[in-house]
Order: C-alpha cells, then structure tokens, then sequence
C-alpha cells in the first residue's frame, strides 16, 4: 500500500546518474520535493512523462519545488538516457537494493521487479501533501501535480 497524504515521507538516499548520493533529506526545511517513481529509462510513456516534465521545468525545478525521478534503472543507464533527452533535473538510482525506495513508498511491483508510476508531493517538513499511483502503461496527468504545488 502506497503512503498516503499526510504521514511523513520515508527518508532515502540514492546515487543519481553522476552515481553522487541525494537524500530526501537534502531538501529538509530548503524546498518542496516532488518524487516521481517510474518503470523504466528509454520506455514509451516514462518518456514522455519525463519529456513533459522537462518541457515545464521552471513548474517543477525553482526555488519552491524540486521534482527527483526514481527507477530502478543502474545509474549508467540514467546517465545516457539524461543526456539523449535533455533531462536537467535528478534522476535516482534504485537499483540496489533493489526497489527499496519503491518498497519504503508502497509503489514496488513485485511481478514486474519495477516501480508502478507513484507521485508524491513531500513538503519542506517531510510530510506527504499529494500522492497517487497509475499502474503499468497509465500514463499521469501532470496537470495535477501543478495544482498540487501551487496549493503549497
């Protein structure tokens, strides 16, 4: 079961693609964080979420609100994919152990050995403001996460 708004967003630290370590905690009392799971890198609709993402960066990366991608895709492979899309925000690690960021998060598909497509708005004190789950190949509407940080 996903966490739900309001409890208090499990605490991580992952090597993004430079394989350099980002800990939710990181952002503690500085910006909002929006943590979007993923399946997996160089997928049809991760790409294009991930592409929208990009496109709308100033919404989701300024001074109020970080967005952190996490699969559980090595950092090697995040790395190509970064650079072949232009993708300028953090993108994390789960690899290994694998899926235990997934798992703290409720969004770990055991079947599939991947993260489902959970979005989780986590303010500055830690706490879950916005969340939800889209199953494989349920692409999100990103329209929801703007509403969300702008209710911040």
């Amino acid at each position: 079961m996903a966490i739900e708004v309001g409890a208090k967003a499990p605490d991580f630290t992952l090597n993004d693609y430079n394989r350099q370590p980002v800990s939710l905690a990181d952002y503690r009392d500085k910006k909002n964080v929006l943590v979007v799971f993923y399946p997996f890198a160089f997928s049809g609709i991760c790409t294009g979420e991930l592409c929208g993402v990009r496109d709308s960066i100033d919404t989701f990366s300024n001074d109020k609100v970080e967005i952190i991608g996490v699969s559980v895709d090595t950092t090697f492979s995040l790395k190509v994919w970064s650079a072949q899309e232009g993708y300028t925000f953090p993108l994390l690690s789960d690899f290994w152990p694998h899926g235990e960021v997934a798992k703290a998060f409720g969004v770990f598909n055991e079947a599939a050995g991947m993260a489902n497509r959970g979005t989780f708005l986590i303010d500055t004190e830690g706490v879950v403001r916005f969340a939800e789950v889209n199953e494989p190949g349920e692409a999100r509407d990103q329209e929801a996460w703007k509403k969300a940080i702008a209710a911040l």
